[in-house]
């Protein structure tokens, strides 16, 4: 009798334990890392080095609930274009041992934001602009020029430029004529970053300007197509990464740490998507000559001296950039 009861005493056991394993075991399932990115300005190279085990999403920044979706993400990837959009403050603090990782550039660009906001963002990656240019044998544009090529009169109605009004001001910027962004609108260009190499290779436009790693996979299949960075300075997109739910940094660190590896790096350079990190590796494909840089269809370390990011814009700073656009429109 004791033998028996004994018998089922150890049966039930074995069932709790088994039902708890059950239960934990789907509770791991349902754990399983998120990440959020828009994937159109990452290169292929980059998606392919994220853990295979995370589950990937797409993120939609159109959507009603932007914000709300967004705290269901363990991890968020998001260039600077769309970052005014996030609520950072709802946000992890990044640890300092990732922080000890990042270069000077990086670190310098991240005291654009509130101290408080600073600790939540994590530049992962920088993406140049570049002027991607069909059959340049004939127009000759250069690294040695400038942007005031875009008023020229052989390419008027010619270019597909960014559909973002702070990015073509700021080209504006840095031409030699007061009138410049008005000069150009009234051209009768097309603004399109989606589907502007479709533009570019199918219709008589001349040039296109575009993040890197949309122009780079092009050139190995059309040799009318060529890349030039002005060592005037071109545009950056910068990515960062946002942690949220007190996700374990710890498995983002040994991410990050595989990113160091040489054919890692290869890959993610070769598409034109660079590290913002210290690493002397790293460090030496931001500083080729112009001559290096015009054969590897990459920027010059003069070209990257003299490259702008943009900062997050206060109140004021929306009106006075809006105010300029509807000027720069009228007729």
């Amino acid at each position: 009798m004791i033998y028996k009861q004994l018998t089922r005493r150890k049966f039930i056991n074995i069932a709790k334990l088994s039902v708890l394993f059950l239960i934990t075991s789907c509770k791991g399932v349902s754990k399983k890392i998120s990440i959020g990115f828009y994937k159109n300005f990452l290169p292929v190279s980059f998606i392919n080095l994220l853990p295979k085990n995370w589950k990937k999403e797409n993120l939609n920044f159109k959507e009603d609930n932007f914000n709300k979706n967004l705290r269901n993400k363990d991890i968020l990837l998001i260039n600077d274009g769309w970052l005014g959009r996030v609520e950072l403050k709802h946000f992890n603090d990044i640890s300092n041992s990732l922080i000890n990782y990042l270069d000077e550039r990086s670190k310098s660009y991240l005291t654009n934001w509130e101290l408080l906001e600073q600790k939540k963002l994590y530049p992962i990656g920088v993406i140049p602009y570049a002027v991607i240019i069909k059959n340049n044998k004939y127009y000759k544009i250069t690294n040695k020029n400038n942007w005031d090529f875009l008023l020229s009169r052989d390419l008027m109605g010619k270019m597909i430029l960014p559909n973002s009004p702070r990015i073509l001001m700021s080209i504006a910027e840095r031409v030699k004529n007061k009138n410049a962004m008005k000069s150009i609108i009234n051209q009768g260009n097309i603004y399109d970053d989606i589907n502007a190499i479709d533009f570019l290779i199918n219709t008589d436009a001349v040039l296109a300007i575009l993040p890197l790693t949309i122009c780079e996979k092009y050139l190995k299949f059309d040799s009318r197509l060529s890349i030039v960075f002005p060592n005037q300075g071109v545009p950056l997109m910068w990515n960062f990464l946002l942690i949220n739910n007190n996700f374990n940094q710890t498995i983002l660190h040994n991410w990050i740490d595989k990113l160091f590896e040489r054919s890692s790096l290869n890959k993610l350079i070769k598409d034109g998507y660079y590290l913002p990190f210290s690493d002397a590796y790293i460090q030496s494909k931001y500083k080729y000559s112009s001559k290096s840089a015009r054969l590897l269809n990459r920027p010059s370390e003069e070209c990257w001296e003299n490259s702008w990011s943009f900062n997050p814009l206060k109140e004021s700073e929306k009106i006075e950039l809006e105010k300029k656009w509807k000027e720069s429109l009228a007729p």
